[in-house]
């Protein structure tokens, strides 16, 4: 990553939001950006994000997946204050509401787990978005689709069969199942309507404030099956069983779902096989065979 001209952000950071930046420190914000916690003069504070060289639309993607996620009223998620993807020659940036950060136990757990359920539930216009704004460095697409078994095929395996072909990160036999498993999907499915996802829900985006409040960060929002997030929840770890009962007892879940849950891992394993290569290749294999 190239440099960051902490000059030129603050003065972007001042300009948009009509409050002088005084200060500037450099925090944990995730593998592609620059991420900082902004004093201003007012005496508050916000969270900042830049990046020398994002992808198309990269920051207003995100800020609009936020806004999405918080409009629902069930889960705590950060106000955008001021974004940018930097046009005119201004550095692109995401400046949000600073949140504390806190330790969490078991009884946040299960908070989360309820609320995510209630989030979930409170659904999504279609599988995809409607704006079709793409996910992720791969720009995976998003385009609208009637059913899931449409949206994972089309929009998340066959994609990431023919990247995965292109840069040759997975065995050819590897893809061809892929894209075999693609074709075979309605015997998954559980005919539920979209749900408003996260789309990226491990701990690392997952902030737990000093009050035991559980914050979502750094979507990949879109509609889709509200198993796909409880997978990424058990994908890295980081989400004690407290979740999991939780949500269920907010929302039964459909018979199964423990079975289908590396199903809905496929996808990011590919992702990770094609971007980081090593075990997620083999991960993704085993993965993939499973359900062929």
């Amino acid at each position: 990553m190239s440099p960051v001209d902490t000059e030129q952000l603050a003065a972007a950071i001042t300009a948009a939001t009509g409050d002088r930046v005084v200060a500037m420190v450099t925090v944990h914000g995730g593998d592609t950006s620059a991420a900082f916690q902004v004093d201003l003069g007012s005496g508050g504070r916000l969270f900042a994000k830049t990046h020398a060289s994002p992808p198309t639309n990269f920051f207003t993607t995100e800020a609009t997946g936020l806004a999405w996620l918080r409009s629902s009223g069930e889960m705590a998620v950060p106000e955008v204050v001021a974004v940018s993807d930097g046009n005119d020659g201004e550095p692109a940036f995401l400046a949000l509401e600073w949140v504390e950060p806190g330790r969490r136990d078991g009884a946040d757990d299960a908070t989360f787990g309820a609320a995510l359920a209630r989030l979930h539930a409170f659904g999504a216009p279609c599988f995809g978005r409607e704006d079709r704004r793409t996910t992720g460095s791969l720009a995976l697409p998003n385009d609208p689709a009637s059913s899931w078994p449409e949206f994972y095929s089309s929009r998340r395996l066959l994609p990431l069969a023919r990247i995965a072909r292109e840069r040759r990160a997975l065995p050819t036999s590897t893809i061809a199942d892929l894209e075999t498993l693609a074709g075979r999907l309605d015997r998954f499915d559980t005919s539920e309507p979209p749900a408003r996802l996260h789309g990226d829900l491990w701990a690392g985006n997952r902030i737990v404030d000093v009050g035991g409040t559980s914050w979502l960060i750094d979507p990949a929002a879109h509609g889709g099956h509200r198993e796909f997030d409880l997978a990424m929840m058990s994908l890295f770890g980081g989400f004690g069983a407290e979740a999991f009962d939780a949500y269920s007892l907010e929302t039964p879940l459909v018979d199964g779902w423990r079975e289908r849950t590396r199903l809905h891992q496929i996808a990011p394993l590919v992702v990770h096989a094609i971007k980081f290569g090593g075990g997620y290749v083999d991960a993704a294999a085993a993965a993939v065979r499973q359900y062929v």
